[in-house]
């Protein structure tokens, strides 16, 4: 009795002594891995998760990070069917398929499985071994259970997923999936999932680049045993088995490099980035730019912008014809390069002058030869239509007219106005601003010329361009009056279209800079404002490069590519006018010096209020007027509040407006000679 006793004690002891071995050896390995060490890519991704572009790490490796929602479910059934089927309920390891490996084992002398569960196989990837030996099968035992206990079973599966081994030095299904079929792991064909499923067991081996017998007949393995377990269809499997394997690989997603490059290196330490581009958009236009750039020459580049007007978001950005090509420079973002603007600026001129009521689209403008100072305007064509309408001036991109009404607005002020919108306007060293600036001589970014003609859109609200998702953005600036903005807009609408593009598509103005070195084309409609750029990046002529024939059709072709309706442009702000020539005001009948006897020979000014006024005018002042002193000017004068004419005595210079409400509101004063003086005030 006391003998049993002692056996019992004997093995009691002899089991806790290798229980607590064997805890204090787990001990000893430390805590599990989890990944978090893992140099994993950079990956761009577009608004809705879709890659744009990955980097290799340091090591050369692709190795994207991929979740369990990342993949097709029959994948997952496929690697559970034929990896580890009791996945789901063990804790790590499977004592029935350990008890089949030794049984294997025992009967044949070699090791036949090895029994190891996904979980395992984690272990073994997180903490690669070098030999195989029961030593280092024991600690993926021991791995596998902590990560089950500090891990969810889903969390496993993504590491699996996102570190198995598909060969050369692709790790994880979805730079497998990419590099062999060109797709995400999401939507895989039934042989597709059971090649994934298979290439890890034997990654180099079976690479169907190298080896597409190897692969192939390890791909139907994996279909043949799901079918024997009755997880597939026999007619399924028959119809997989003739898929045909790929025989090399593709190459991955290089889309918006540009902003990828830009975004990855603000954010080094990040390694998933979002930007707000859309990716179908993207590559259509990227092909677009291709074809185009081809056609037109060797050296020839093409660079494309598409904003959302809504919120200012860049949905495409092509910054070259190819980011490969270097004799192109398709490495320089031509998106942020500073260029010759050409006559893109004129309708921010005319726009000023609409602001200002010194003009309306039908007001009468000469086109004949001028001179101011040293300089003078010519136009393109070397011609002069004699007397026009401001908008089919505007229209026909004259340029007579255009620095007459710059000569009117002020240079500095169309300086200042779009500076302050945020676009930033660049004068060669040492000069100052000149009327030569509303022909191009100034320097800007497509970037900031498609802001601004977003703006026009946005009904004179300017916003910041945002690129990247969850970036809040800065609010607009105000870059004209809502009224003078739909005059452009409903002026740019009427422009003719390039050869076999559509009329009244889009709201567009093309761009020639000096020495035919830029061509630009920038459009909108009441959606999306697109800007095209062409030239040579290193910034020589090319002979017969103008706006009109090499860019405006990218820009039209832009937008028919875009896969979206037409959406209108927005209604007429309250206050616009509509009048033939010949029922405007005096003053706005016709632009420049108009014969008058007699009369004042100082131009008008507004004494009362005063510019950047405020006026009390609280809900009981509602029916009061508020009044406004005039001084000098030649009669009969026109007054103008928010550019509506105001009814009253044209000879008086003490009148009376009502105040639509609180707010900002503009008072302009024309007098006979076309003359003029305009304040902002607010009512508040």
């Amino acid at each position: 009795m006391k003998r049993g006793r002692l056996i019992v004690v004997s093995l009691i002891g002899a089991v806790a002594s290798i229980a607590l071995g064997g805890c204090a050896w787990v001990y000893s390995l430390g805590p599990p891995p989890h990944g978090g060490a893992v140099d994993y890519s950079h990956i761009v991704l577009d608004r809705d998760g879709r890659l744009l572009r990955a980097y290799a790490t340091p090591d050369g490796r692709w190795r994207l990070p991929a979740k369990v929602k990342d993949v097709d479910p029959r994948f997952l059934n496929l690697l559970f069917a034929y990896e580890d089927k009791r996945f789901r309920t063990h804790h790590g390891i499977d004592p029935l398929a350990l008890g089949r490996a030794a049984l294997q084992f025992s009967t044949s002398g070699h090791i036949v499985s090895g029994g190891s569960t996904l979980t395992m196989q984690v272990a073994r990837l997180l903490e690669p071994r070098q030999h195989r030996s029961f030593g280092a099968k024991l600690r993926q035992l021991a791995r596998a259970l902590q990560l089950e206990i500090a891990l969810g079973k889903d969390d496993i599966l993504a590491l699996y997923l996102t570190l198995a081994p598909y060969g050369g030095n692709l790790e994880g299904i979805r730079a497998a999936s990419l590099s062999y079929f060109g797709k995400e792991p999401r939507r895989l064909t039934l042989g597709e999932a059971a090649l994934l499923v298979a290439l890890p067991q034997s990654p180099e081996w079976r690479r169907p680049d190298r080896n597409p017998a190897a692969a192939r007949a390890a791909r139907d393995r994996v279909l043949d045993r799901a079918a024997a377990a009755g997880a597939l269809p026999s007619d399924d499997v028959a119809r997989a088995k003739f898929e045909p394997v790929p025989t090399e690989r593709k190459q991955l997603p290089m889309l918006a490099a540009h902003a990828a490059d830009q975004v990855v290196a603000a954010e080094p330490d990040r390694r998933v980035h979002r930007l707000t581009i859309d990716a179908g958009l993207q590559k259509t236009l990227q092909n677009l730019a291709r074809e185009r750039a081809r056609a037109l020459g060797p050296d020839i580049s093409v660079a494309i912008l598409a904003v959302d007007n809504a919120g200012g978001e860049v949905r495409a950005r092509i910054a070259s014809a190819d980011y490969f090509d270097a004799r192109r420079a398709g490495q320089v973002d031509m998106t942020q390069a500073l260029r010759s603007p050409g006559s893109t600026l004129k309708p921010f001129i005319y726009g000023l002058g609409f602001e200002d009521g010194l003009l309306h689209p039908e007001t009468l403008i000469d086109d004949r030869p001028a001179r101011y100072g040293s300089y003078t305007p010519e136009n393109f064509d070397l011609t002069f239509q004699g007397t026009v309408t401001v908008r089919r001036a505007l229209q026909l991109s004259l340029n007579v007219p255009a620095i007459a009404v710059l000569g009117k607005v002020g240079v500095s002020r169309l300086s200042a106005r779009l500076t302050q919108t945020g676009a930033a306007l660049v004068l060669p060293k040492g000069e100052a601003p000149g009327l030569a600036m509303g022909l191009g001589g100034v320097g800007i970014r497509l970037t900031d010329l498609v802001m601004l003609y977003s703006g026009l859109a946005r009904q004179g609200l300017a916003a910041p361009l945002i690129e990247r998702v969850g970036v809040p953005s800065t609010g607009p600036r105000r870059l004209l009056d809502p009224v003078a903005a739909w005059y452009v807009g409903n002026i740019l609408i009427g422009a003719p279209p390039p050869d076999n593009a559509p009329h009244g598509r889009i709201a567009f103005k093309t761009g020639t800079s000096y020495g035919y070195r830029d061509a630009w084309a920038v459009g909108f409609d009441g959606r999306m404002t697109i800007g095209v750029w062409v030239g040579r990046p290193d910034g020589a002529p090319v002979p017969g490069l103008v706006g009109r024939a090499a860019a405006a059709p990218i820009l039209f072709d832009a937008f028919a590519r875009s896969g979206l309706a037409p959406a209108p442009l927005p209604r007429a702000p309250k206050g616009t006018v509509f009048a033939a020539t010949s029922t405007l005001p005096p003053p706005l009948q016709r632009f420049g010096p108009a014969a008058a006897s007699g009369g004042a020979s100082e131009p008008p000014r507004i004494m009362f209020p005063p510019a950047g006024a405020r006026i009390e005018w609280t809900s009981s002042q509602a029916n009061e007027p508020v009044a406004l002193k005039i001084a000098g000017g030649l009669a009969p004068l026109t007054v103008m509040v928010n550019g509506v004419p105001l009814s009253a005595d044209s000879t008086r210079r003490t009148l009376f407006f009502q105040p639509d409400g609180p707010g900002f509101v503009r008072l302009t004063v024309m007098d006979a000679r076309g003359a003029a003086d305009s304040v902002m005030v607010r009512v508040q």
